[in-house]
């Protein structure tokens, strides 16, 4: 029987996403988890693929503003819950539902489409390319200090229901959310996703707990952590495991990371998503015992060239014609002349002899600034035809600071 794609119906919804978590292993979901995603879904984003009466493939998407270098909130597509059932791999289910979503998220206008990946090999073939990256640690705090700025003793911190604080604390996120590339636009709703908290999850840590900072009255950061209890022969040595950690000023920021140094009974600070340049990191004294990891996060996809490299701006003045190659989303491949600066920029097809060829996974992999086109250059990845064109425009794709999504969906 043909694979037949159909926009998600409410009456069909369970049976969808029933097939979708039989895709990531059959483990049931709290009810908690199901509630929020059954309130956040779009179902006229969502794609079911159906042989008969059974839902073999599902993907869906949010609309999302993200975050890009000069500060602008761009639209863009949140892909999400892609799934094909085991029993029906490799006859183009995939491919075939991520074609009707890159062309319905072109209908719309948006001129990016983002996801984060279960598996990172999967979706190169449909041009997204890894555009952040996360810092990981498991910080050894009975060995490790931090030297902390001056001002830091003005701090004032205080334990606070996370729910009893939401507020502030979003309105603090909102503030913050335009200075870094990569960060997500909350929209109502979106902040209940910071306190889920089901049981599955911790791992045999206590629920969720919040620190705020203050600084005459005004919550100017916050924190929120679960204590994984342990002892051996020693004695207690337990572990802090941070989920969210957000503050205005590096003196706050400190006081927060000072905190989860030193709660009692622990040894261990764990944090899974930071920034790459995240400050802690140069306040540390030991940085060899903070087992640093990295892996990729936010994988972008640039669904129309033109308007995306308009959207944002460019740490040093650029005046480039790249060759682009887009076999999935043809409607990109060609030159396209970009200028731009500090300022703004603009981006139109040309007839113009081109400075760089790339493919469209290339260029969204530096889009946001995380990754340096001089790297992908040197890899094989971009071709230079017009002498020092690396150079130029490696120079004005990057960020002052590093790209970062703050949460996945």
């Amino acid at each position: 029987m043909r694979t037949e794609l159909k926009v998600l119906r409410p009456a069909d919804r369970d049976t969808w996403y029933s097939g979708l978590l039989l895709a990531f292993g059959g483990t049931p979901e709290s009810p908690e988890e199901r509630e929020l995603w059954d309130a956040l879904t779009e179902n006229d984003r969502c794609i079911g693929a159906w042989d008969g009466d059974l839902c073999v493939g599902t993907t869906g998407a949010f609309s999302f503003r993200v975050t890009v270098p000069g500060g602008a909130q761009v639209p863009a597509a949140g892909v999400t819950m892609v799934s094909v059932a085991a029993t029906h791999r490799r006859r183009g289910i995939l491919t075939s539902m991520m074609r009707r979503q890159l062309d319905d998220v072109r209908a719309l206008g948006e001129p990016l489409a983002i996801l984060t990946a279960s598996e990172p090999a999967i979706y190169g073939r449909f041009g997204y390319g890894v555009a952040t990256r996360q810092l990981s640690a498991d910080i050894d705090t009975s060995r490790v200090t931090l030297t902390v700025p001056a001002g830091t003793d003005d701090v004032q911190l205080r334990f606070a229901a996370p729910q009893d604080v939401l507020e502030q604390c979003e309105a603090l996120y909102a503030r913050t959310s335009g200075s870094r590339p990569g960060m997500i636009v909350r929209t109502p709703g979106w902040e209940r996703l910071t306190l889920l908290d089901p049981p599955s999850e911790r791992e045999g840590g206590s629920p969720l707990q919040c620190v705020v900072a203050e600084r005459d009255g005004d919550i100017v950061g916050y924190t929120r952590f679960r204590l994984k209890p342990a002892w051996d022969a020693a004695g207690p040595c337990g572990a802090v495991v941070v989920k969210h950690i957000n503050a205005l000023d590096p003196v706050a920021h400190a006081a927060l990371w000072r905190f989860l140094f030193g709660v009692d009974l622990t040894s261990t600070v764990r944090v899974r998503n930071r920034p790459l340049d995240d400050p802690w990191q140069y306040l540390v004294s030991d940085i060899r015992r903070c087992g640093l990891q990295v892996r990729d996060v936010l994988h972008v996809r640039l669904v129309d060239v033109g308007a995306a490299l308009e959207a944002r701006t460019y740490q040093a003045p650029v005046d480039v014609v790249f060759d682009v190659v887009d076999d999935f989303c043809p409607w990109n491949t060609g030159r396209w002349r970009l200028t731009g600066d500090a300022k703004g920029a603009s981006c139109g097809r040309v007839d113009e002899p081109a400075d760089l060829a790339l493919s469209v996974k290339e260029l969204a992999a530096v889009y946001l600034g995380g990754t340096p086109l001089s790297g992908l250059a040197a890899a094989g990845l971009v071709r230079e035809l017009r002498q020092g064109a690396v150079a130029e425009a490696s120079l004005a794709f990057g960020s002052d600071v590093a790209p970062w999504l703050p949460h996945g969906f």
